[in-house]
């Protein structure tokens, strides 16, 4: 035993203490990062049971692709026992964390049955929808003055989208953003714990009633998709599905707000480069919502476990080992990005990880491009000369899960708005949804939204 842990200890160097979760990370990011990929692309963290760190491009690239790698989250201990993609283990877990806590080919049947609704195809159709979501958040405040880009916002139009492709009425938006938002935000010592549990609960219950009265009365969306799924023949279980949809809304909200919330601070700090944007946006937009995303990345990694013994980039890892894969210090090599620690908006072959990479990448990229666009645009157009308020501004505590804002106020010269508010515009909203069944699969409706 002796000998054994003895070279485990040999085996597992070079050794680094990373703690993801702590509030230096996040203030510290650019330093931890610089140091890492330096000294130790890859290391070995005593930290939550001891865990690998792929911090390096190659590394990341190559653990991300790598056969011998799991996301599986073995909750009740049929299989190996693995973890899944938290580290650690999160307590609130009920179930799994859709597909992508799931190995092929299992992960593959249910993204299978969502690429029609998630394609760039299906996303195009909901561009008029999504306008139409961000033109009444922004009239709801733009005779003001003044906005919370995060709370008026970038907290509502992912949301209300996400509850559209699902089939879940829209008007339910709130109901299912603040818990999601908070969950990640809420250390699970925290007092206010409770109170955000309870949220969760609330939500959690909604979700499983929409999926019970889906199974009497289907709507088009996401939730129907996953009705119709057989695998050998067999409906998928409540709570797999659950897990599915649980996936969809926490990758849906949090992520686009987290990302949109950074670069509208990021403009606002840079007024030339944002008058810059807003005059060249033809050439300009696409190159900078990928600058954006690899500078901020929303998502900052994700766990995997060994399934075998691997031997790669000079370690030998053990199976039933822990790792985590981080996109957002891949996205800082200076091997792959020049200057990588600072936003230039025309940079050329961005190649970055922030979608993720191989089997698992983000099947919702589309989404969250279309939405990021839609909002930036709008705020540049109708908000020009915008200030944030950095004494106002309030970043999460850490960025271990999502590298997100809780507020971002702003000023900005008051002007007419252009339609109705937000109550009155998502009843038309659903009007629309339910009579044009925006949310049918690529497959069966090709046409996009029509808003009258």
């Amino acid at each position: 035993m002796g000998t054994e842990n003895s070279t485990d200890e040999e085996r597992r160097q070079p050794r680094y203490h990373f703690d993801r979760h702590t509030p230096e990370y996040r203030v510290e990011f650019d330093e931890i990062t610089a140091e890492m990929h330096e000294k130790c692309p890859i290391a070995w963290s005593d930290t939550y049971g001891g865990h690998w760190v792929a911090a390096g491009s190659n590394a990341v690239f190559e653990l991300a692709r790598c056969p011998h790698i799991s996301n599986d989250h073995d909750i009740n201990n049929e299989r190996r026992g693995y973890k899944g993609i938290s580290i650690p283990s999160a307590r609130r877990m009920v179930a799994r964390g859709g597909m992508l806590e799931m190995d092929d080919p299992e992960h593959r049947i249910y993204r299978t049955a969502f690429n029609p609704y998630l394609s760039p195809a299906a996303v195009k159709r909901w561009k008029p929808f999504i306008h139409e979501i961000v033109r009444a958040s922004v009239d709801e405040k733009i005779q003001t003055g003044h906005i919370d880009f995060v709370d008026d916002l970038a907290n509502v139009v992912p949301a209300v989208l996400t509850l559209a492709l699902l089939g879940i009425p829209l008007k339910n938006w709130s109901l299912y953003s603040e818990p999601t938002h908070a969950a990640i935000f809420t250390p699970e010592y925290s007092p206010d714990a409770e109170r955000v549990a309870q949220q969760h609960r609330e939500m959690r219950e909604d979700l499983a009633a929409r999926w019970n009265q889906a199974k009497q009365n289907p709507r088009p969306g996401l939730i129907k998709a996953l009705l119709d799924l057989r695998i050998d023949g067999q409906p998928i279980p409540d709570t797999e599905a659950l897990g599915m949809l649980g996936l969809v809304i926490g990758g849906g909200f949090d992520t686009t707000t987290a990302l949109t919330a950074h670069a509208l601070e990021w403009l606002s700090e840079h007024p030339d480069e944002r008058e810059r944007l807003s005059r060249e946006r033809d050439t300009l937009l696409d190159p900078a919502t990928e600058e954006f995303l690899r500078f901020y990345t929303p998502a900052p990694g994700d766990g995997r476990t060994f399934s075998d013994d691997v031997d790669l980039e000079g370690h030998h890892f053990k199976e039933g080992e822990r790792v985590w894969i981080s996109w957002a210090m891949a996205n800082r090599d200076p091997s792959v990005f020049h200057d990588p620690n600072d936003v230039i908006l025309d940079r050329k072959g961005n190649r970055h990880f922030s979608f993720g990479i191989g089997v698992h990448r983000c099947i919702g990229s589309n989404v969250a491009r279309a939405v990021f666009k839609d909002m930036l645009t709008t705020v540049l157009d109708r908000m020009p000369d915008y200030r944030c308020d950095p004494e106002k501004t309030v970043y999460y505590d850490t960025i271990g899960v999502i590298q997100g804002m809780r507020h971002l106020p702003a000023t900005f010269t008051p002007r007419k708005p252009l339609g109705p508010g937000l109550d009155e515009t998502l009843d038309n909203l659903q009007k629309i949804c339910d009579e044009q069944e925006l949310a049918r699969p690529i497959t069966e409706r090709k046409d996009a939204a029509v808003i009258d």
